[in-house]
């Protein structure tokens, strides 16, 4: 899977499990700009592995590991490569 659909389908997932949220920047810090907390980003984690068929670590489930939903994105991108 390329990195723009990953990015894509992963924005929709944000849009979906956060409506509050209008137009995000994948780029943006997700905790200035987005005001985003722990139980948000797991809840966002747990929807991306269900969608991409991937599996976090325990230690990728932490608010720390991601300042921007961009990070996410690369996260996501080197676990579906490394899968083939």
């Amino acid at each position: 899977m390329e990195k723009d659909e990953i990015r894509s389908t992963l924005k929709s997932l944000i849009e979906d499990s956060m409506p509050e949220l209008s137009d995000v920047d994948l780029e943006k810090d997700i905790v200035k700009e987005y005001g985003i907390n722990s139980v948000s980003i797991i809840k966002l984690i747990i929807d991306a592995e269900n969608k991409f068929g991937v599996k976090f670590t325990d230690y990728e489930l932490s608010l720390d590991g991601y300042a921007t939903f961009g990070d996410m994105v690369e996260v996501i991108k080197e676990k579906l490569d490394s899968d083939n």
